[in-house]
This record gives C-alpha cells, sequence and structure tokens, in this order.
C-alpha cells in the first residue's frame, strides 16, 4: 500500500468545485441568456424607448429576447445539451399551451385566443431561459440583487410621481399615482404586485449577505419597496404585503434576523401619522365594501359571483384563452374581464386548465419548501425562503389581478427551478466527495 502511494503522488488530483460555489467554473457558460434575460426584464419595468424616442425603432425588448435565445440555443448545442430539460414543471405549462391551443376552436374568438397564446409563448420561454441559466448560486445571487436595483428604481418613480402629482384621475379624492411607462409596471395595481413579488428575494439576499454594508442597503431596499407598495394604494397590494410580513414573521420566529422585522414594524407605525387620510379611506374598503365611491370593489364582488355562476353552467370548456372579457360584456356589459387569477383559468380553459395551473403553483411550492428540508447551503435556504414567500405572495395577489399570463408568476417559477437544480446540483457533488 505505502508503495502504491508513494508511486501515485505525481498524479494530478481532479479539482472538486460546489455548484454553490461563488465562482464556478462554468461562469461564462450561459452568461449572455442570463445578461439578456435580466435586460429584457429592465425593459419590461422601465421602457426605455419611452423616454429615448430614438430606441423605439430597434424593439428593444425583442432585440435583446432574441438575442439571448439564440445565444441559449448555440450554448446549449455547442455543450451538446438537450434545448430543454423536460421536468414537471415545463411539462405542466406546455400541457397548459396544448389546452389552449385544441380549445381555439371553441373560443368565443378564436383569432384573440391565438394571439394570447402566442404571448403567452413568450412568457414561458422567459420561464424556461431563467430556469436553465440561473443554475449557480453566483447566478442566482446575481439576480436577485439585479431584481433588487430594479424595485428599487421603481420605488424612486413611484416617489416622484407622487411627490408631482403624477396620478389616475378617478373623479374623486383617491386619485392614485402612475408607477411607469413600463409594459408590467404602469398601472398601480400592477406596480404593487411586481413589487411585492420581487420583495421576499431582496429579503432573502439581506438574509444570506454577511457584510454590514450590503445588509444596511437591503433594509433600506426592503424599506424603499413596502413604502412603494403603500403609494399605490392597492388594496390587493396591501393584503398581499401583509401576508409577506407574516409569513415572514412565523419563518424567523426563532432566529435573530426576527428583530429586523420589528423594527421595520415600528417604523411603519410611526410612519402612518404621515398617510393621509385617503390612504385610511381606502384601505377601510377591504372590509366595508359598501363605503368604496369608486365603485370598483363592488365591481369585483359582483363579477367573482358571476364569474362562479358561468363556470357553473361551463366546468369543461372555457371561452378560450384571454376570452373572459367577452364573457364578462356578455354576462354585464363592459369591457373589463374577471379581476381573478383563478377564475380567468377557468372561465378561459374551464376547470382542466385551471386545475393545471394549481398543479402548477402547488408543484413551484413544493421545489422551494423541498430545498429548505434538504439543502445544506444557508444561503440557498434564504433564497429557497424568499422564494416560497414570493409564491405565497403571488398566491394571494392572484385573487386580485387579471395577469393569468403575464410574466410576473413565471419569472418566480423560473428562478425556484433553478434553485432545484443548484441544490440537486450540490447534492450530487456532496454524494461524490463522500464516495
Amino acid at each position: 500500500m505505502a508503495q502504491e502511494l508513494e508511486l501515485e503522488w505525481w498524479r494530478p488530483q481532479a479539482v472538486q468545485v460546489s455548484p454553490l460555489s461563488e465562482t464556478p467554473p462554468n461562469a461564462d457558460q450561459a452568461a449572455l441568456p442570463f445578461w439578456s434575460v435580466m435586460a429584457f426584464t429592465a425593459v419590461l419595468l422601465f421602457s426605455p424607448q419611452t423616454y429615448v424616442p430614438a430606441l423605439a425603432p430597434f424593439r428593444p425588448a425583442l432585440l435583446v429576447i432574441l438575442i439571448g435565445v439564440l445565444a441559449y440555443v448555440s450554448d446549449r448545442w455547442a455543450r451538446r445539451l438537450p434545448i430543454i430539460e423536460w421536468n414537471r414543471e415545463i411539462s405542466l405549462i406546455t400541457g397548459l399551451g396544448v389546452l389552449a391551443a385544441l380549445t381555439i376552436p371553441f373560443s368565443l374568438w378564436p383569432g384573440g385566443s391565438l394571439a394570447v397564446l402566442t404571448d403567452f409563448g413568450k412568457t414561458a420561454a422567459i420561464f424556461v431561459l431563467l430556469s436553465h441559466v440561473v443554475t449557480t448560486m453566483a447566478r442566482l445571487r446575481l439576480a436577485a440583487w439585479l431584481l433588487t436595483w430594479m424595485a428599487i428604481g421603481l420605488g424612486v418613480f413611484a416617489l416622484y410621481n407622487f411627490m408631482t402629482g403624477a396620478m389616475i384621475d378617478q373623479g374623486t379624492n383617491q386619485d392614485r399615482l402612475v408607477g411607469n411607462e413600463g409594459a408590467l409596471t404602469k398601472n398601480p395595481n400592477d406596480l404593487a404586485l411586481m413589487v411585492n413579488l420581487l420583495l421576499p428575494l431582496t429579503v432573502g439576499l439581506f438574509l444570506a449577505s454577511k457584510e454590514a454594508w450590503q445588509r444596511l442597503v437591503l433594509f433600506t431596499a426592503v424599506g424603499v419597496e413596502a413604502a412603494t407598495v403603500v403609494l399605490t394604494y392597492s388594496r390587493g397590494g396591501a393584503v398581499t404585503l401583509a401576508v409577506i410580513v407574516l409569513a415572514y414573521l412565523w419563518k424567523l420566529r426563532r432566529q435573530a434576523e426576527r428583530s429586523f422585522i420589528y423594527v421595520g414594524l415600528l417604523a411603519a407605525v410611526l410612519a402612518l401619522p404621515l398617510l393621509p387620510s385617503s390612504y385610511f379611506d381606502r384601505m377601510s374598503t377591504i372590509t366595508n365594501v359598501e363605503a368604496d365611491r369608486t365603485g370598483s370593489a363592488q365591481e369585483r364582488i359582483s363579477d367573482m359571483i358571476i364569474a362562479g355562476k358561468t363556470i357553473l353552467a361551463n366546468p369543461i370548456i372555457g371561452a378560450g384563452m384571454g376570452m373572459n372579457m367577452l364573457v364578462m360584456r356578455e354576462a354585464r356589459g363592459g369591457w373589463l374581464g374577471v379581476h381573478n387569477v383563478y377564475l380567468e383559468h377557468a372561465l378561459d380553459l374551464g376547470l382542466i386548465g385551471l386545475g393545471i395551473f394549481l398543479v402548477l403553483l402547488w408543484s413551484c411550492l413544493r421545489v422551494v419548501t423541498d430545498i429548505q428540508h434538504t439543502a445544506s447551503s444557508p444561503d440557498l435556504v434564504c433564497f429557497a425562503q424568499g422564494l416560497q414567500v414570493s409564491l405565497m405572495a403571488y398566491a394571494t395577489a392572484a385573487m386580485f389581478h387579471p395577469v393569468s399570463y403575464q410574466y410576473y408568476f413565471y419569472y418566480i417559477a423560473g428562478l425556484a427551478i433553478g434553485a432545484r437544480t443548484i441544490a440537486s446540483a450540490a447534492h450530487g457533488h456532496a454524494s461524490e466527495v463522500q464516495a
């Protein structure tokens, strides 16, 4: 044995690098697709072509995502990897798309359903890209930082519009601010939804950070994001924010970091006198629906009842993807769809479509829950907690928003599946080291 060891001393040892490493050996691989997705996100949130018209002819959103897709396909091809690594979640998304395609002939407006399905294909592509390129701890951390800075930018826009009086005129003393020109954030309700989904990622980054200056920046970012939700006057946003706070109070109940939540809640209580009475008037309509002078709360309740009755009458085949607006128009007039993701799926694609979406949501929640129970990396656990709370936030906000086929949920879901890849690779690496 000793002689064998002496003869083997010269052999170079294979370098074992964990996928949890901050500098993975394949850091340059899939970098361009990753940055393309982040650039695409920035364009969606801020719409730079609106502020710089010279950019409009270049169609920045389409340009950066095409670069990302081509780079992604090229990278996978060069490494002899499948373009798509099929899993349960991709199968469910594909099933939702196939169901939508099969019901097009029965749609109230086939051409309209085809257009919505095409847009949904773009959403699914973003999910695939995120789940396939955010597959190292370094990249997940970087994504969280970039999304946090984007959330801060949304907050700066919101504060500026609030201070300058850029409001949506509702004909009452409850006029609400305009977010910005971004496709996902111009409407104040959409802005509240987007920021609420990003806030838990910021908290996860805060919990995973060790440097004092980083924690200070991130704690400030959490405050900016929470304040942005308040400035939108969004009732759904307020309910969702409360769910986020309660979720973290529970998750951190035995950790020292719970003191930061207490500090934040104390600051929020002390800031209450600074809020105008119109904010409290609007929030009171969450429980006192009849007090809403805009009539929107009453309409939402009425629409849910109408949608529920319609679904019971046609539970199998819906009106076609995106056609819930036409269903609601036939039932009560107007050109507004039902403001509820679950009812949208059921109206459009029947109870089968709703069932597929619910299984998809449950599957993503299960993924991040499992990571928290099995991951050996404390940082990965922090990010999994953030993604879980973000998915819980979406599940809550879905009761108030008509965003079934848009990017909001699929961004968080894509990051969740990417986190699973990181955890699986780390587990496999640990097994190899032990062997």
